[in-house]
């Protein structure tokens, strides 16, 4: 047969791709044909998302692919982090350039929801795991600071919704995207009408929430004149970067496994056929965001490799560029656990100076602080691991059962080191890749809108003859256990 083209663009923290699923009918073949950074644009105002480019990019990554293969290009999908958002108008004018998460106008806005109206309340309508980032407080943020900006917007659209409706003119929202909003009800897949008006907000903007795997419709016209796009479908895939990546974990569905899709954040989980809301998974503070094929994520949000990447931008700062690898090779060379830190901390969700985020931690908890490149990345990466054995001990827990092995998807997987720490912390057999996880599954979604996939367990069957997966098993696990009890005292 002749290979069909599907274009997944991922946009994640530090920068975004287009990326051509080229099927054979035997095999999946990823090839990035465009890659550009996705820097944040710092206004007097705020901290934003210069979105204007990031849809720009994304023009220029469909030309690029219909340049190179012309009609056999039959969708285009874009995925992104989740909670942020953008607000039109009646006319589907952008009103404001959505803000970055990291922007500090949450600040206090959640303990102040909850003061209100009740944490309890807020976690049984939503199952959603509290984070002062979720959509919710940024909605409470915007009414408090900016009043009347909310009467004015007819439609609230997450990120890749919004590029989404760009593309297409389609105003939905997609519902793995939706999830991690802390405004819908994961039971019914709807928003969570009773919460909101609880809290005080507006409903009039929340638009139509759509399965992963909607067909939303061809390119606009003025998409297809600029791009060569002809007869290209808009499909929404699981819109949430991390709900395409665990579509594309090459497992069954149902079986004992834990995935953690690793990249800037770290999301650890089970696939889950039904929400599991209750006391406990509330105190632990795990979250039931939407999954592809009706299922459940259920998980916990994890710091993830931000802390190494805002590390190599304080070096960076001072005249030290050192890359990745260099990174990663200096801290498989440093001490062992000369320090430890708990990587959900809030003082390393946006520090001026990582490095210095670091020493403070340290020198409170009365620990040696990290001193070279290596002994930081090597901090950072342990304690990664011992977060990522805490949580899968918890996860055992809820659910009554052991979890045999862990699959790691997503760009940590080229980590070797952190996938190896990880196998040793843990006590498991870690399967890593594939690396474009959240890629490959964006495409599977698009092919089984399309009738070219029967579904999920045929894409995953797809996915596992065409990727290389790598195994690590654990060794040294008693040095680990002594590290993970300093852990345990540090998060108790």
């Amino acid at each position: 047969m002749c290979s069909q083209v599907y274009i997944a663009f991922d946009l994640g923290a530090e920068s975004g791709r287009a990326v051509a699923g080229i099927y054979d009918g035997q095999r999946l073949e990823l090839k990035s044909l465009h890659r550009f950074p996705n820097t944040p644009l710092r206004l007097p105002d705020a901290l934003t998302w210069n979105v204007l480019r990031q849809y720009a990019e994304i023009l220029q990554g469909i030309a690029l692919t219909v340049r190179e293969y012309g009609e056999a290009v039959r969708s285009v999908g874009v995925d992104t982090w989740g909670v942020d958002f953008g607000l039109l108008d009646a006319r589907g004018t952008l009103l404001t350039n959505p803000v970055h998460y990291r922007d500090h106008r949450t600040d206090g806005v959640m303990e102040n929801v909850q003061a209100m109206v009740g944490a309890d309340t807020i976690y049984d309508a939503t199952g959603i795991q509290f984070m002062p980032i979720n959509t919710l407080y940024q909605l409470v943020a915007v009414q408090q600071q900016h009043p009347g900006l909310l009467d004015l917007a007819d439609k609230m659209l997450m990120m890749p919704d919004l590029f989404h409706y760009w593309l297409s003119g389609a105003k939905v929202s997609e519902r793995t995207i939706a999830s991690t909003s802390q405004m819908m009800d994961p039971r019914t897949g709807e928003w969570a009408m009773d919460l909101l008006r609880h809290v005080g907000l507006p409903v009039h903007f929340l638009p139509e929430i759509v399965p992963p795997g909607t067909p939303l419709g061809k390119v606009r016209r003025a998409v297809a004149e600029e791009t060569g796009a002809q007869n290209v479908e808009v499909i929404t895939p699981g819109s949430h970067d991390t709900a395409s990546a665990v579509a594309a974990v090459p497992a069954s569905l149902g079986s004992d496994f834990a995935y953690i899709s690793s990249g800037t954040w770290s999301l650890m989980g089970v696939e889950l056929p039904e929400p599991l809301i209750n006391a406990h998974t509330r105190t632990l503070n795990f979250t039931n965001e939407g999954g592809v094929q009706n299922t459940i994520r259920f998980l916990r949000n994890i710091m993830g490799l931000w802390l190494v990447q805002e590390c190599r931008r304080a070096y960076a700062r001072d005249g030290r560029e050192y890359s990745y690898e260099q990174l990663t090779q200096m801290a498989s060379e440093a001490e062992p656990f000369r320090a430890v830190v708990d990587p959900d901390d809030r003082r390393f969700l946006n520090p001026p100076n990582m490095l210095q985020a670091i020493r403070e931690y340290c020198e409170s908890t009365g620990q040696s602080a990290p001193e070279t490149p290596g002994q930081f990345v090597r901090c950072c990466l342990e304690s990664l691991a011992l977060r990522y054995r805490w949580v899968l001990e918890q996860l055992e827990s809820l659910l009554g059962k052991r979890l045999s092995m862990i699959h790691v998807v997503g760009g940590g997987t080229q980590n070797r080191l952190l996938c190896q720490l990880t196998a040793d912390a843990c006590h498991r057999t870690v399967l890593a890749g594939p690396v474009e996880a959240t890629a490959a599954g964006n495409v599977m979604l698009q092919m089984i809108a399309l009738g070219e996939l029967k579904g999920i367990t045929e894409g995953r069957e797809l996915i596992r003859r065409s990727t290389e997966i790598i195994e690590y098993t654990p060794r040294d696990t008693e040095a680990w256990d002594a590290a993970y009890e300093r852990f345990l005292g540090l998060i108790d």
